[in-house]
């Protein structure tokens, strides 16, 4: 491994034709450069100056390197300079890997906030539901996941990994419009037990089979499907009900469906996770805190 600054000052006496010369053009004593060139000669293995009465004439390996100087001393400054760009915010790349309904509300609020005061930082989105979307964050194949989990239900964080708690996000009943239940302001999920449902993703009608059995019930459950639209059309045909996130209806509300909490109220936790030792990496750590503010501004249908 060659030492940057041994490199500077080996071009300086390839320019130079004498250590005398680089000494005064670097401003550094003679013997502090014949030091330099002994210690990049260990590195490299062999001389790279020899002497032919007065003057210092290149080895074969001191001629290979001086062809190199210029690219390797060009190389580093531009790897300077990226070092720099990304540890002031002028440029940088995260990945977040989200779920749909956070892709859909907090991830453009965080996206605009970031081109409005970092052009240079870049989010890229992948999607995913918990818990792949963690294995995925592990693999390093994102910097930043948005997951979600439920009270009552066993999660296993890896411990290299840390949670950032972004926002509770309360469970509503989706009736189709004119359903009796739609007149209270609250619905019990055993006054429903009688019902058709319409299930969600694997970790959703997990919590929902839970739910439902601490109210004493198993539910029957009509369809199943990941797709937030087709769970609210379903709905909206009379086909089930079904128990969906508030924070979907705050972008995507059927014109044929209502929403009613919970009584007594349900909630899922809403967090980022991100490896702890990324926590340290500037990009990283700003694209959390816009996440935490898009969850603090977020707007319920």
């Amino acid at each position: 491994m060659f030492d940057s600054r041994h490199i500077k000052t080996f071009r300086e006496v390839v320019q130079a034709g004498s250590y005398s010369g680089a000494a005064r053009s670097l401003g550094y004593t003679q013997p502090a450069i014949t030091q330099q060139m002994k210690a990049l000669e260990r590195d490299v293995g062999t001389p790279l100056f020899t002497r032919v009465g007065r003057r210092m004439r290149l080895t074969e390996a001191g001629e290979a390197l001086a062809r190199h100087a210029d690219v390797i001393l060009d190389s580093i400054a531009d790897a300077q300079q990226q070092m720099d760009a990304i540890t002031r915010l002028r440029s940088g790349r995260v990945r977040v890997c989200a779920f749909p309904s956070a892709s859909a509300t907090l991830i453009p609020e965080a996206m605009a906030r970031l081109a409005a005061g970092h052009p240079g930082i870049r989010m890229e989105l992948l999607e995913g539901e918990p818990p792949d979307s963690l294995r995925r964050l592990v693999r390093g194949e994102c910097d930043i996941t948005l997951a979600f989990t439920y009270p009552g239900l066993d999660e296993e964080v890896p411990d290299e990994v840390v949670e950032v708690r972004l926002f509770e996000d309360q469970l509503i009943v989706l009736l189709p419009t004119g359903h009796p239940l739609a007149r209270r302001r609250a619905v019990k999920l055993a006054d429903l037990a009688d019902e058709h449902w319409i299930a969600g993703c694997l970790r959703c009608r997990a919590n929902f089979l839970h739910e439902c059995a601490e109210q004493g019930f198993a539910p029957d459950i009509a369809f199943t499907t990941d797709d937030n639209l087709v769970v609210q059309s379903l709905v909206a045909a009379g086909v089930g009900v079904a128990m969906m996130p508030a924070l979907v209806l705050s972008f995507l509300c059927h014109q044929k469906v209502t929403g009613r909490a919970l009584d007594p109220a349900s909630r899922r936790q809403v967090s980022a996770y991100v490896l702890r030792e990324h926590l340290r990496i500037p990009a990283t750590a700003l694209v959390l805190d816009e996440l935490r503010t898009a969850a603090e501004r977020r707007v319920g249908c």
